[in-house]
């Protein structure tokens, strides 16, 4: 239920209505919109049947929310959510008009491997950094990350680029740790439904990219959202990275449905995982076309100068710095296309000095 306050309704007046949301066992979440305030009443709402909220001063109207993920509807809030994410030199605002690209390594190998990549990525236009200091995978002898030591490689990678850096928290206990280091919280596939572990980033004020489970539905998608905005961190993106079909000739089959049935669903910023999503490098370009297209806030790209030797094993969906390079130049076309952009336009005069001959098909 959200609760639409008067223009010009005093803070008086607000207080009242929380006080009468937690009288009767509510919580409530407090969005201050440029005319209106709006007060969303978080918990079984049915015990409101007896309060003449529509009586109290101040109320404009009362509004049901029909979908379970209450928070992260577009009943809720109608206009997008923007992100800032700081810890970088520039600025950057995810779900915004400006198309986000995150890229970087699957996971950091060395001090070499992450600095020489952030370079190249940062060249290119990609505006965060990626990398895995933590890496979840399926097989318990695979390569599990550098732990600890990536995360101190990581920043210094951003300490030398001044790009803002995501990676992988993977439990609970490491919050504090991961987020000393990080400037956004991943949050993976396998870990879409460890409640504890959302409720943990939710306590926090760190932007969270949520990423879409290997077998969960839209509606569990965001349900696993409204988990983290429950505690009171709005800072929140969904990131489609492919769901598990019976397809076996990708990783994943990637979900491009997902980007605008999010867009009309939610009003958080959608990302798009092409990487994971296709498991292979020539089919990368493509799909991120299409994300962007169909309206998608952003991509995450795995980017590798010396894929053959990767310790992961997921050199086969990475982008040679070349590719990458070519690639945001096709993106920023499409991003025209639809009404935003992609590089900054100081990079977007170079990239298409004599202009851009490429094909996008």
């Amino acid at each position: 239920m959200v609760i639409v306050m008067k223009l010009g309704a005093t803070e008086q007046q607000i207080e009242h209505v929380v006080d009468r949301l937690r009288q009767v066992g509510l919580r409530e979440h407090i969005s201050e919109g440029e005319e209106r305030t709006l007060i969303g009443a978080i918990g079984d709402e049915r015990v409101l049947q007896t309060v003449p909220l529509e009586a109290l001063s101040g109320v404009e109207r009362v509004i049901p929310v029909l979908a379970p993920y209450k928070l992260a509807s577009r009943e809720f809030q109608s206009e997008d959510t923007v992100i800032g994410i700081s810890g970088g030199v520039n600025g950057v605002e995810i779900g915004g008009k400006r198309v986000v690209v995150m890229a970087g390594p699957c996971a950091v190998e060395s001090a070499e491997q992450i600095i020489t990549i952030a370079g190249l990525v940062k060249q290119a236009g990609a505006v965060i950094l990626r990398g895995g200091a933590y890496k979840p995978r399926t097989g318990p002898y695979s390569f599990q990350g550098l732990g600890d030591d990536g995360l101190v490689l990581l920043a210094a990678a951003r300490k030398q680029t001044g790009l803002p850096v995501i990676t992988e928290v993977m439990t609970l206990e490491d919050i504090d740790l991961v987020g000393g280091y990080t400037d956004v919280f991943q949050i993976g596939a396998r870990n879409m439904q460890n409640f504890m572990l959302l409720k943990g980033v939710g306590q926090t004020k760190k932007p969270v990219m949520l990423k879409r489970g290997m077998s969960a539905t839209i509606e569990e998608f965001l349900l696993a959202a409204e988990y983290i905005l429950s505690q009171g961190n709005t800072r929140v993106m969904l990131c489609e990275r492919g769901i598990r079909t019976f397809e076996t000739y990708t990783r994943n089959t990637l979900d491009i449905n997902a980007v605008p049935a999010l867009k009309a669903l939610t009003h958080l910023p959608v990302i798009v995982d092409p990487s994971h999503g296709t498991g292979r490098r020539e089919l990368v370009p493509a799909v991120s076309r299409a994300a962007i297209a169909a309206g998608a806030d952003g991509l995450l790209m795995e980017v590798h100068h010396d894929p053959e030797n990767s310790l992961t094993g997921d050199g086969a969906q990475s982008l040679l710095p070349d590719q990458f390079s070519q690639l945001m130049e096709q993106l920023e076309r499409i991003a025209q296309a639809v009404g935003r952009s992609l590089l900054p336009q100081k990079e977007v005069a170079s990239a298409f000095t004599g202009g851009w001959s490429g094909t996008l098909t």
